[in-house]
């Protein structure tokens, strides 16, 4: 269980959200410049809230900030930055010591076949095209089998059907492991997709909670309601 209460002051104007997520796929969807992953980046520990709470599963990430690695999460940012001096295989298993590559191999191997990385195994990332960089930090993320999974625009660069597929790998991993995850996209089709219930934010606020269809039909902002037009 995810329990979130935070602000964090940013130029235009301050996050201020709360909110609650167990083993289930959450979406957070609203316009751009929002705060959403403003939101990921502190829940992440990459950024430091000015105050509230973060806890998972009773353990307290913020205050004080919990180092990341010792947050049992996975985060795909909107950049991927993979080590540029070390090949995809080194990226993908760099937070596996020994004795957890050992333990992890099938589900490496799974990673790398579903995510088609095979062909990529070896190559070094300016070897790359967007597209395949996407799905190599995607693995790089998932291979630790984090509790908590953190997805900031994840299809980016991706075509129409390997967003489909992926999307459809991710929600049976997510209910074969139990993860929790979170997911940002500007496309509300696409995160409709990948996660059945969604909060919306604008300026750093929740303003609404529920399924996609009770956004759709009743959503609370003239702002909301131009970018549920796709739905």
């Amino acid at each position: 269980m995810l329990d979130c209460s935070l602000t964090k002051a940013r130029r235009d104007f301050a996050i201020d959200v709360e909110f609650s997520v167990g083993s289930s796929r959450l979406g957070l969807f609203g316009p751009s410049g929002s705060g959403k992953s403003t939101l990921l980046s502190c829940l992440a520990g990459l950024e430091i809230p000015d105050s509230g709470y973060i806890r998972w599963n009773g353990q307290s990430w913020f205050p004080p900030p919990l180092p990341l690695h010792r947050r049992s999460l996975g985060y795909l940012t909107q950049r991927e930055r993979l080590f540029p001096h070390l090949s995809v295989a080194e990226n993908v298993l760099f937070a596996l010591n020994a004795a957890a590559r050992r333990q992890q191999e099938a589900w490496v191997q799974e990673i790398q076949s579903r995510l088609g990385l095979e062909a990529l195994w070896d190559r070094a990332p300016r070897e790359l095209s967007g597209g395949q960089t996407r799905r190599v930090a995607m693995a790089r993320a998932l291979c630790r089998k984090p509790e908590l999974v953190l997805l900031d625009e994840p299809f980016a660069g991706l075509d129409r059907p390997l967003v489909r597929e992926l999307t459809a790998v991710i929600k049976l991993w997510q209910e074969e492991l139990g993860f929790t995850l979170l997911a940002v996209d500007h496309d509300p089709v696409v995160l409709e997709a990948l996660c059945p219930d969604v909060i919306a934010i604008e300026k750093g606020q929740v303003i609404q909670r529920g399924s996609w269809q009770e956004l759709a039909t009743r959503p609370v902002s003239p702002t909301l309601r131009g970018l549920l037009d796709k739905i």
